[in-house]
């Protein structure tokens, strides 16, 4: 057979191979278009947007960034449900995450005379054994509580310096307190006496680190001060102090500020322990500037006694004005004894008559001033006590024959007038009546008019200064301040303040607490409040007080962040040293670990001298003692 008779049939067979070649591409690239069109829906129904899908043959190739590892793998499976998961090349990246920051790592050395311990965060890399092993060498005891954590991290710049600096300080400060860091250093620490304090100062400064910002606060006891004396005196020369002493930093800035204010210019005071009263700066104070009214004369505060005594010359009306002001302001725990010097020539035409009553937030009341005779002085007298209480009247009026006509019709009306307030001062002279003080009815200044105007006649001039006190208002039936500190400490009682192990940071449990009292004292008008940290005698002693106190500031800024308006609040920190159970047990130790509610500057009932101790020198005499004891009020520093 000749070979022209087969090129017909392998023509047909290359055309046949060509056109199979042809459709197998052109079906290819159909599949290739219409799975990347598949792929591409079903990734933006879902939200994988930011993914691009490109066809290569049969494969689908996914690029593109995913925000994680894990968005990226869920796109690949919603691929992988429109094609065979075998057909899809996963070809996308991850945004780079940013590496998490360092902590700040920091050590806390507490040390007292039981021993050292240490609390912080650490990197891993240091080498914290022979850092405890340099310290009990610095320290000289073996006693050390290392409860500091740790974390692999890169040690920070300065953190060696650091380090060494708080060896040095451990060594020179036996009870103190170190907080040290690469970017910070606190030293706070107790010295026996100023000149032990000055040493430590001048040895510190000599090994602070220079590339780290260092605070050093070391104080030096108080001196024991007894009796605990200050003296006021103006004269010729002017105003100044004979002596003058202050009970706490803040009662010190009250009295040189006071003193400066009335003409003392460089004046100079002494903290120290032993004031009977936490409220002895604002008793000296009110005495400097009653003392300044009367323009010469001296006042002494010796412990709870008040000795005021006018320069000879004094007008009478303006010492018995000063005097019952006086009286009325001072704290409840101090007793005023006042006297003025007669002069060698008085003059009758510089002496004004007046008639004084003084009611005093203890609901003390007091007659004072000038009386025509006897009878009226005793029906003054029966009226103040049918008025306020015949235990709670003393009286050192003195007798003037040389009143007015309708003198003892008008103290009458004076002392009618002053029981619409609940506290405050009336004074009376012939052609005045001034009425101050607060109560809490709010109509009592319409009450008070009416009676002066209807005791005193048409054309009677008189003063009312008198203030509505919400706390005051019966109506209201406002709680006391007992009973409001009383209500946090039942709430306290009934669902404890508890903080996590080791920590400072109040819980849930403990802020639905803080809700509760925070609602409970809502009511409460003018309450200065102690929020008392407590803890249990586990760990050193230092380290306790300073947790306490943090819990305690913690308890703080809780009950400030939910507005508790009418209470001023104080933290304290106590430590182990009031434990009301015994710290032998787990149960006596659960007990010991609390936040405890206390008042602060509670009024102490007063007493009035009875009417034999009052004597016949009343009659006579307007500048008599008050009598009043006095009764130590508030915690003594």
């Amino acid at each position: 057979m000749r070979i022209s008779n087969f090129l017909p049939v392998f023509a047909a067979l290359i055309i046949g191979a060509i056109l199979c070649l042809a459709g197998a591409a052109i079906g290819a690239r159909f599949i290739e278009n219409t799975s990347t069109k598949a792929v591409g829906n079903e990734l933006t129904l879902q939200g994988y947007d930011w993914v691009n899908v490109e066809g290569d043959g049969l494969q689908i190739v996914l690029t593109g960034v995913a925000p994680d590892e894990q968005t990226q793998l869920a796109a690949q499976r919603a691929a992988g449900h429109v094609v065979d998961p075998a057909r899809v090349i996963n070809v996308m990246n991850v945004v780079q995450q940013e590496a998490i920051p360092a902590p700040r790592f920091s050590i806390e050395i507490l040390r007292n005379d039981s021993g050292i311990s240490l609390i912080g965060l650490v990197p891993t890399s240091w080498d914290r054994a022979r850092f405890i092993e340099n310290l009990k060498k610095a320290s000289g005891t073996g006693s050390i509580a290392d409860l500091m954590e740790q974390a692999d991290y890169p040690q920070p710049d300065a953190w060696d310096e650091a380090m060494d600096f708080g060896l040095e300080a451990i060594a020179l400060l036996p009870r103190s307190k170190i907080s040290l860091a690469a970017d910070g250093i606190t030293v706070t620490a107790l010295a026996e006496s100023k000149a032990q304090k000055a040493a430590f100062e001048k040895e510190l400064k000599a090994e602070l680190p220079e590339t780290i910002r260092t605070r050093l606060d070391i104080a030096a006891p108080r001196p024991v001060i007894t009796p605990f004396t200050a003296r006021f005196l103006i004269d010729e020369t002017g105003p100044h102090f004979d002596a003058c002493v202050a009970e706490t930093a803040q009662g010190h800035l009250r009295i040189l500020a006071a003193a400066k204010s009335l003409g003392i210019d460089d004046p100079h005071c002494t903290v120290g322990l032993g004031a009977p009263s936490a409220q002895w700066a604002v008793a000296v104070e009110t005495g400097m500037r009653a003392l300044s009214k009367l323009g010469q004369g001296s006042i002494t505060f010796t412990d709870g006694d008040v000795n005021l005594i006018a320069a000879e010359g004094t007008s009478p009306a303006l010492f018995d004005t000063v005097v019952g002001e006086l009286e009325a302001d001072l704290p409840p725990t101090f007793v005023l004894h006042a006297s003025l010097p007669e002069a060698e020539q008085a003059e009758a035409e510089d002496e004004r008559a007046e008639f004084i009553v003084t009611r005093s937030p203890e609901g003390q009341t007091q007659l004072r001033g000038r009386i025509p005779d006897d009878r009226s002085k005793q029906a003054t007298e029966a009226l103040a006590r049918a008025e306020f209480g015949s235990h709670s009247v003393y009286s050192a009026m003195r007798i003037d024959d040389t009143l007015p006509s309708g003198w003892a019709m008008r103290a009458m009306a004076v002392i009618e007038a002053l029981g619409e307030v609940t506290r405050g001062s009336a004074i009376m002279s012939e052609d005045m009546v001034e009425i101050r003080g607060e109560t809490g009815n709010e109509n009592a200044k319409a009450a008070i008019a009416g009676i002066l105007s209807d005791k005193l006649g048409d054309g009677a001039k008189f003063t009312i200064d008198v203030t509505y006190v919400k706390k005051l208002d019966p109506v209201l039936d406002l709680p006391t301040p007992e009973e409001c500190v009383a209500e946090a400490n039942a709430i306290v009682a009934s669902s404890k303040i508890v903080f996590d192990p080791g920590s400072v940071e109040l819980n849930v449990e403990a802020n639905d607490t803080l809700d509760r009292i925070a609602e409970a004292l809502k009511d409460c008008e003018e309450v200065e409040m102690e929020i008392g940290g407590h803890t249990d005698s586990q760990g050193g002693e230092t380290m306790n007080l300073n947790l306490s106190t943090q819990r305690a500031n913690s308890v703080l800024d809780g009950l400030l962040m939910r507005r508790v308006a009418g209470v001023s609040f104080t933290a304290k920190g106590y430590g182990e040293s009031e434990p009301i159970a015994d710290n032998g047990t787990e149960e006596g130790r659960e007990e010991n670990r609390r936040i405890e509610f206390k008042l602060l500057n509670a009024e102490a009932p007063q007493t009035v001298p009875s009417e034999e101790t009052q004597g016949e020198n009343a009659d006579t005499d307007d500048t008599a003692d008050t009598g009043t004891d006095g009764t130590e009020n508030g915690d003594t520093e």
